[in-house]
């Protein structure tokens, strides 16, 4: 591709476009069998928000046409994003790695499973964690001025889109630094010592993208995105070190993290044998 001419690099990214959206459009397909299962399991939190706020636990259509957009058009193509995304990221790392050297170009799979991971790690974190508080959040807002939320399913799924996704691609972050750190572009020293504009960046970023103002939900997607930097930055250390065929010291490592672990354990079983907390699937995923 160095060699390519600059209408020869449109030809290929046209080809590789063309190629993720015939993936998106075979998960498409598949998304079209499963419709009301994956609107059950889309519609929960909402269902659940009001059910906890005391309301009847059901969405609204104020237009003929919202059930046929939302269930049958909207929600498969968000549907096919996630199943589909290991091959769009194939498709991202396809186009991009005959500029890489031949030694860089062995990261393929780690690049396609960990990219679509975070992205649909992202999605998970969002379903069961933020998009939960948030919209428990909003819909108790004038509850007690006599404030009956009625809410329609566009405006349900296009508030439950945009965290999804928005959350799907902060969760990229780790593989943003590690491939400008692959680019020689940024050092993980760099980052590092500059890691304090970094976490401001991200605290803006989080107000930016949080569906509410409170502190708390805010501080949901700060505090992953913060964690995420750091992974990344480690991540770009590790190749740092591959390519000065250098290793790092995982044995001292591991004598700091496995003792750290084991008294979060511990007090984690004190927690749950002496006072009464209980671990449950759903947010805030401890309760007593």
């Amino acid at each position: 591709m160095l060699r390519m001419s600059f209408l020869e690099h449109l030809e290929e990214l046209r080809s590789r476009i063309i190629k993720a959206l015939m993936g998106v459009a075979v998960a498409f397909v598949a998304s079209l069998v499963f419709t009301k299962p994956l609107w059950n399991f889309i519609k929960a939190p909402a269902s659940a928000a009001l059910k906890s706020l005391g309301y009847k636990p059901e969405l609204v259509a104020i237009d003929p046409m919202e059930q046929f957009n939302v269930i049958w058009f909207k929600l498969p193509v968000v549907c096919a994003i996630f199943l589909s995304s290991p091959w769009i990221f194939y498709q991202i790392w396809a186009f991009i790695s005959p500029g890489l050297y031949r030694r860089e170009r062995r990261w393929a799979v780690p690049f396609v499973l960990s990219s679509a991971g975070l992205f649909i790690t992202g999605g998970v974190f969002a379903y069961f964690v933020a998009f939960r508080f948030a919209l428990t959040f909003l819909l108790g807002i004038g509850q007690d001025m006599d404030v009956v939320p009625m809410v329609s399913i566009t405006h349900y799924f296009d508030l439950f889109v945009d965290v999804m996704l928005g959350i799907g691609l902060v969760f990229e972050l780790p593989i943003l630094i590690f491939f400008l750190i692959l680019l020689r572009i940024l050092t993980p020293g760099f980052l590092i010592r500059h890691s304090r504009y970094a976490i401001l960046a991200i605290f803006i970023i989080a107000a930016i993208v949080t569906p509410t103002p409170d502190v708390f939900n805010m501080m949901l997607f700060a505090v992953p995105m913060c964690m995420l930097f750091y992974v990344g930055v480690f991540a770009g250390y590790l190749l740092v070190l591959h390519r000065e065929n250098r290793r790092f010291p995982w044995k001292k490592a591991m004598t700091i993290v496995i003792p750290v672990l084991l008294i979060l354990g511990l007090a984690l079983y004190v927690a749950i044998t002496r006072f009464g907390v209980k671990l449950v699937p759903h947010a805030p995923f401890i309760l007593r």
